[in-house]
């Protein structure tokens, strides 16, 4: 027996072997996906998915019927029934932040008046504090590498200070859902903070948030050690955060927000359950691997206007040659949309004016080329079902990199706009009590004998 000498993560040759029996006795045969009909991913291979419940609270809209056929479109997003576009263009007009309103949007299922929208702001202010010595005992004293995992942990803990946690009634989980759509940007930047300051060596602030303030100038006067920002940077993160608060009850970590609840367990440990799902890279986490992505290939490709360089290693990136060898162009394509992301169209136009102002114009070229090239590259090396578009990740880790945001942050960002939409379904799996969600696998394991244990 081989001893790890103290080091808990340590894999030992023991753990190597009984890998490779695990790996060998559990392989499937892909062929038998398509002889039993099986919706890898709960997909079609046209990238239809395959139904499995019911949402008042977004809309997504990426085809048409024209003549009695279905046809591709560009993409539309729709909250409680409202254009994302005119949702956006509005508060644009009016010159405001919007993030608060469009929460209560979809808490709710309706715009809110003046007054409405006043009250709503005060209640989360009101909720935007985290209870007494929680940011000492909790966030400081156990800083993390991981802000995703840190905020879980929060999340969690914050259940042990809760009169009643496990109480699933509409007004209980409502008040939780609206605490925690509050003290996300909190539990976010405080986390970031306590691990640059305790991991990384570096100087450690913590700011009070400011009553005043809206959701995104908050989350940037946290992080800032002067508290400045100006107002382009804060309507650009509030924008943003509209974008990314809700995409329909089949992305994975909603979907996995309607599994958890309907099994009717309490709001802390359905949301970290969310959590551990948008951590992912094939997820939320996809943000900072496009930032890294580009990244490397910068390293790579000296000359930022040569085509044919710029093709050769997206090439590569499909090969599983270079990055991190996954054979994935991260930001594009997308699960459901198939000609254009509505989120990324409207993302662009305001990362473009951010990088005009910031003096990132050659960067921002740079993204553009890829988005335009890299459909190519993909038509030439994969076998497509349907087109390929840049998402709302392509140039989300350009924007935040724009507003001095450490990748750290770049997924718990997501995860703060996304608290609302998952708040939002919770509470409508909840009121619509629903069955527990239970989808069916279909076993290929042969029956086996048993032999006693001295025979074997």
């Amino acid at each position: 027996m081989t001893h790890n000498n103290g080091d808990y993560s340590a894999i030992t040759p023991e753990i190597d072997v009984l890998s490779k029996k695990m790996m060998d006795n559990s392989v499937i045969d892909p062929s038998l996906y398509g002889k039993y009909d099986v919706k890898r991913g709960l997909r079609d291979l046209d990238g239809k998915g395959v139904l499995t419940g019911l949402t008042d609270i977004s809309t997504i809209i990426q085809n048409k019927v024209i003549d009695g056929k279905r046809v591709p479109c560009d993409g539309e997003l729709y909250y409680r029934g409202y254009n994302v576009n005119d949702i956006i263009k509005g508060i644009i007009d009016d010159n405001r932040f919007g993030f608060e309103e469009v929460v209560y949007l979809l808490l709710f299922g309706e715009m809110p008046n003046p007054q409405e929208l006043h009250n709503f702001k005060e209640l989360l202010v009101q909720y935007r504090t985290l209870p007494q010595n929680f940011v000492r005992d909790v966030i400081l004293k156990a800083p993390s590498e991981d802000m995703m995992n840190s905020i879980a942990r929060s999340v969690l803990t914050l259940f042990c200070y809760d009169k009643n946690p496990n109480d699933t009634s509409i007004n209980n989980v409502l008040r939780q859902c609206v605490q925690l759509i509050s003290v996300f940007p909190l539990l976010s930047v405080y986390g970031y903070h306590a691990y640059n300051h305790y991991l990384r060596d570096k100087s450690l602030y913590i700011h009070r948030a400011d009553p005043s303030m809206s959701t995104a100038e908050v989350i940037l006067s946290l992080l800032r050690p002067d508290r400045k920002y100006t107002q382009l940077e804060a309507k650009v993160l509030d924008m943003a955060l509209i974008l990314h608060m809700e995409h329909g009850g089949g992305n994975n970590s909603t979907f996995t927000t309607h599994v958890v609840t309907s099994s009717g367990t309490d709001t802390y440990s359905a949301i970290a359950a969310a959590l551990a799902s948008l951590k992912g890279p094939k997820h939320g986490g996809a943000n900072v691997k496009v930032y890294y992505m580009f990244e490397d290939l910068k390293k790579h490709v000296r000359d930022w206007n040569d085509d044919d360089a710029i093709m050769d290693y997206l090439e590569k990136l499909l090969d599983k040659q270079a990055f991190d060898c996954k054979g994935l162009i991260y930001g594009m394509g997308h699960a459901v949309y198939t000609i254009s992301d509505p989120r990324q169209v409207i993302l662009k136009g305001s990362v473009q004016k951010l990088a005009e102002a910031e003096g990132y114009d050659d960067e921002f070229s740079l993204y553009e080329k890829v988005e335009r090239l890299a459909p190519e590259v993909i038509a030439k090396k994969r076998k497509i079902y349907k087109g390929v578009a840049a998402n709302v990740d392509f140039y989300s880790g350009l924007l935040y990199s724009m507003l001095k945001i450490p990748c750290e942050l770049y997924t718990p960002l997501f995860a703060t706009a996304r608290i609302a939409g998952w708040s939002a379904h919770r509470l409508e799996e909840l009121v619509n009590s629903g069955k527990i969600i239970r989808p069916a696998y279909m076993s290929i394991s042969k029956e086996k004998k048993y032999v006693s244990l001295e025979d074997r």
